[in-house]
């Protein structure tokens, strides 16, 4: 290019110097005031095998840590890695996640002005009647143009843009950890959840053996004469209905399998598990002070990341009552003939303002203010609910755990009773003091009470899992 087109370049880039200038208008975020609570109401007194909360950083994007390695069990801890790697869901919640970074990559881009290389070539005839000379002509003209456009940002409407773009992404960031959260989370549940199903089947299927051998003593008797009818009726109802229970927990168990081969993105067709009737060991928690639960949870950055976006919306709206002043230009060159296009004498250039003031709206950009205030609202509104919320789930999970070790305590003082008068009450039957009902009975209370100490196990475990889901993730394996 020759030094006119250069300087006309110059010129067209200008604007830029502009790009930092100017007010932004509207309100610059401020964290909304909050008062945690001092401490836990239910919370357990910490203790030499508590374990310690990772520094809890106010950065929402990082991972929330592999907390399942906690249960230290092996089995768990494949199936979590195959989750990350399979769920279908959550390679989708990753896809959107990319579309929140490039739509700020977009905002940003607006920040900037831009530059088009828009070359052209045209050739055309003009009819002798539209001719000034009378005679049919035949043109042909090429152009070489560097086109600009550029909005200079004077009321910091595209600054409050790009700041709104990125606090959504950042939102979209933790609302990406607050799913992992979630879904490993639902991996643990129905790995438990089986666990204890094996346990109570191994428990019904041992006492289906137990029912069939009291079965088989019935008959003896009753052949002997030693027994009537109806305790041979009662022993098989006995049998089978024991055997009923295990089938129906059989398919509950199907279904929880089932269930977690969806969540490793899985075929349930090709998925099992195999049997193992133990529970892991349920971990002691500290949950720490109420305070850094707020920057722990992905869920309550999530909460405020949408609120500072609604708060930066707010300046958007009020900039566009004021004047946008848009800058287009060219440099380059034009020719009617291809070898001369680039020629001195052939360079071009313009440069052209442009400025936009609002005078009559009908009242469009005072509604999209009154809107996006009323939305900031909404937000914060959100944002205090998710806190609420947040404070709700640890207490819940906190009350659930000592109220579940006191009943099982209990349970465990009642069964080992229960256990007692099963004994009994086959000596006394054997004895011919008392009829079989009397043993129907105290079996049936002893498998009733041990069932239930099972079901409160697993309940333990779903609860020690929802204070770790509740307190954010992170823990120190």
């Amino acid at each position: 290019m020759n030094k006119t087109a250069i300087t006309a370049a110059l010129l067209l880039a200008l604007p830029i110097g502009l790009l930092g200038t100017g007010c932004a208008l509207g309100p610059d975020y401020q964290r909304p005031e909050i008062d945690p609570p001092a401490d836990y109401r239910h919370a357990p007194q910490s203790g030499e095998e508590s374990l310690p909360l990772e520094a809890a950083i106010p950065a929402d994007h990082l991972p929330k840590g592999e907390w399942w390695k906690l249960y230290r069990d092996p089995v768990l801890d494949d199936l979590q890695a195959r989750t990350a790697l399979g769920n279908q869901e959550l390679r989708g919640a990753l896809a959107r996640l990319e579309q929140a970074r490039a739509a700020a990559r977009i905002s940003d881009a607006d920040l900037l002005p831009r530059l088009d290389l828009q070359p052209a070539a045209q050739r055309g005839r003009t009819p002798e009647d539209f001719s000034p000379l009378g005679v049919a002509t035949t043109t042909t003209s090429f152009n070489l143009p560097l086109n600009l456009a550029y909005e200079l940002d004077i009321w910091g409407r595209l600054r409050r843009q790009s700041e709104a773009a990125g606090a959504d992404f950042a939102a979209s960031t933790a609302e990406l950890e607050s799913f992992k959260l979630l879904l490993h989370g639902e991996v643990a549940r129905a790995y438990f959840s089986l666990r204890v199903l094996d346990q109570e089947l191994g428990l019904l299927n041992k006492t289906v053996g137990l029912r069939q051998d009291n079965l088989r003593l019935v008959k003896s008797r009753f052949v002997n004469g030693l027994a009537d009818r109806l305790d041979l009726s009662r022993a098989e109802t006995e049998t089978a209905g024991a055997e009923a229970e295990a089938i129906a927990l059989r398919q509950q168990r199907a279904e929880i399998e089932h269930a977690l081969a969806l969540l490793l993105g899985e075929s349930s067709s090709r998925f099992t598990l195999d049997d193992r009737a133990y529970a892991p060991k349920i971990p002691t928690l500290a949950p720490g002070l109420p305070a850094s639960l707020l920057q722990r949870r992905p869920d309550v950055a999530a909460a405020e990341r949408r609120l500072m976006a609604a708060s930066a919306r707010i300046g958007m709206a009020k900039a566009a009552f004021f004047p946008a002043i848009r800058l287009t230009g060219a440099a380059g060159y034009g020719s009617t003939e291809l070898g001369n296009l680039l020629s001195q004498g052939n360079a071009l250039w313009n440069l052209a303002g442009q400025l936009s003031q609002p005078i009559f709206d009908g009242g469009r950009n005072r509604a999209r203010l009154e809107q996006s205030q009323a939305a900031y609202e909404e937000h914060l509104a959100a944002y205090r609910q998710t806190i609420l919320k947040a404070f709700k789930e640890v207490d819940d999970a906190l009350v659930a755990l000592k109220l579940l070790a006191e009943k099982e305590a209990a349970q465990q003082r009642a069964l080992t009773a229960a256990r007692q008068s099963v004994e009994l009450s086959h000596h006394r039957y054997r004895a011919g003091l008392v009829s079989y009902l009397e043993v129907i009975e105290s079996e049936r209370s002893a498998l009733t009470l041990e069932r239930a100490t099972l079901l409160t196990t697993g309940q333990q475990l779903q609860a020690n899992l929802a204070l770790i889901k509740a307190l954010g993730g992170g823990w120190l394996p």
